[in-house]
């Protein structure tokens, strides 16, 4: 007799797992159900804007090509060409050098110009600019070209930095900052700002 109350718990306490197991996977695809139902209305819904990301890319581009050999010491040409999806929208152009121990401009050069550019038969704006630059020290030197150009919308810049090789010199890494230890005694490169 205590055989058979004890087959008949484990029949019955089998089958109330049964049915709970049943239970809770039929609302759980219901909930999954309900909850792609929701998606698909919130998708089709013409008044809800979902978040999307968008990287904001200028309308200028900016080629270079360096003229002859440059050598230390000798001005050296760089001729720049702009074009711009904005049509004939005039933008500025700013030149920087980060190293002043490594190249500078010319008394006589402008560090900004105002550019107009021309339109081609597709309606996009052409330009193009000589800047005359000193290398100090052979190397590879850079020169900032920044193209910038307000519309509406905002303003856009558009930079490239053009290498300028000097020499024979193995190119000569440089280093931007400061190597520190920190709290932890782990090597970090502080870097300085920069103001304008």
């Amino acid at each position: 007799m205590h055989n058979l109350v004890t087959t008949m718990k484990k029949a019955t306490f089998a089958i109330l797992s049964v049915v709970l197991l049943s239970a809770c996977s039929e609302r759980e695809v219901s909930t999954s159900s309900a909850a792609a139902n929701q998606a698909s209305s919130v998708a089709q819904s013409p008044d809800v804007v979902l978040p999307t990301t968008a990287k904001l890319q200028s309308p200028i581009q900016i080629r270079y090509r360096v003229i002859g050999e440059p050598l230390v010491g000798q001005p050296t040409a760089i001729e720049l060409s702009f074009s711009s999806t904005l049509g004939a929208r005039p933008f500025d152009v700013a030149y920087r050098i980060n190293d002043s121990t490594a190249l500078r401009l010319p008394d006589d050069q402008l560090d900004r110009v105002a550019v107009s550019p021309s339109l081609d038969e597709n309606a996009f704006g052409f330009a193009a600019q000589q800047v005359t630059v000193v290398p100090l020290r052979e190397g590879r030197l850079y020169l900032n070209v920044a193209a910038e150009i307000e519309t509406e919308s905002g303003s856009f810049s558009s930079v490239t930095a053009v290498p300028v090789e000097v020499g024979s010199a193995p190119i000569r890494r440089e280093e931007n900052g400061a190597v520190m230890t920190d709290e932890n005694g782990e090597l970090v490169r502080s870097l300085p700002g920069r103001t304008n």
